[in-house]
């Protein structure tokens, strides 16, 4: 399939191939059936980060978070509202540092909330602290 984007399932983790040329957002899982694009943030942990990370052709904001963090709490329905309008562009996902500790330590998050944007595996932006959705959607824009 020439000019296809690979995008990993948030229910089951399979790599989908997509054509470039339709729109993406009704597309299904080949393996599980699921939708590709839920417009929800994707709980990711150390089995399935890297894999998200490495394998989706889209680009994945990553907040570093912790539950007693409020800042974090602040940012979690601002996420969520990113993430009904940002995808298929953006999948938005979180990382819990209090239980991924390892993750947390392997990309030197020190302060929370932290957001990372990567693509193709490689991180391309940072920005650690709260911002409201015109905020973040403008910091996101400016990498896209």
């Amino acid at each position: 399939m020439a000019d296809a984007l690979h995008v990993v399932c948030p229910a089951c983790g399979t790599i989908n191939r997509l054509p470039a040329e339709k729109p993406a957002q009704g597309g299904k899982c080949g393996k599980c059936k699921q939708p590709l694009f839920t417009g929800q943030v994707l709980t990711l942990d150390s089995t399935s980060f890297d894999r998200h990370i490495q394998r989706n052709d889209m680009p994945v904001l990553v907040d570093f978070w912790a539950p007693w963090c409020g800042p974090c709490k602040m940012m979690a329905p601002i996420l969520e509202q990113a993430a009904a309008t940002l995808e298929p562009r953006v999948r938005i996902a979180k990382v819990n540092t209090e239980t991924e500790q390892a993750l947390a330590a392997r990309y030197n998050i020190r302060s929370i909330p932290t957001l990372a944007l990567f693509h193709r595996g490689q991180e391309i932006a940072r920005q650690a602290g709260a911002m409201d959705l015109q905020t973040l959607t403008r910091w996101i824009g400016q990498y896209l």
